[in-house]
């Protein structure tokens, strides 16, 4: 059974933890590129960030590692996703062990653009993620950049 690709927006999925085997799914649903927002070596078995980027640049997909440990999503962190999805004309693929730093991510990056805080906590409940606790967070950054 593959991966859980759950849509975020239009063209843009977050998902548990991926496989090799699950690159062809994602390739299949006009995933151009993905992020890896796991750090090697969280789990054992875990499969390498080496591995799932050989087999998806096989497939003709970008790859890009972003690992956001437990220490936080940092400025670097959005500067490199804001990156990765800006040169992508595709839909994006974002992971980790179960698809909420990969939502986080995607969330506060959202708002550092200006969007609003209500937009961005109701994409993320429609897709099984409660980002509630974040929203005055979302809000000043939203207010900062707006």
């Amino acid at each position: 059974m593959g991966a859980r690709f759950i849509p975020i927006a239009e063209k843009f999925y977050v998902s548990p933890q991926i496989s090799e085997k699950d690159i062809a799914e994602a390739k299949a649903l006009g995933v151009t590129l993905i992020i890896n927002n796991r750090p090697d070596g969280e789990a054992p078995f875990q499969p390498k960030t080496a591995d799932l980027k050989t087999a998806a640049e096989a497939a003709g997909i970008s790859y890009v590692d972003i690992p956001v440990s437990r220490a936080g999503i940092s400025p670097d962190h959005l500067d490199a996703f804001d990156k990765a999805v800006a040169d992508n004309d595709g839909a994006t693929l974002a992971f980790c062990r179960t698809g909420t730093r990969s939502t986080m991510l995607r969330a506060l990056a959202s708002a550092r653009a200006g969007a609003a805080a209500d937009d961005i906590l109701n994409e993320a409940a429609n897709a099984g993620y409660n980002l509630s606790p974040y929203k005055r967070m979302l809000e000043t950054l939203a207010a900062r950049n707006s």
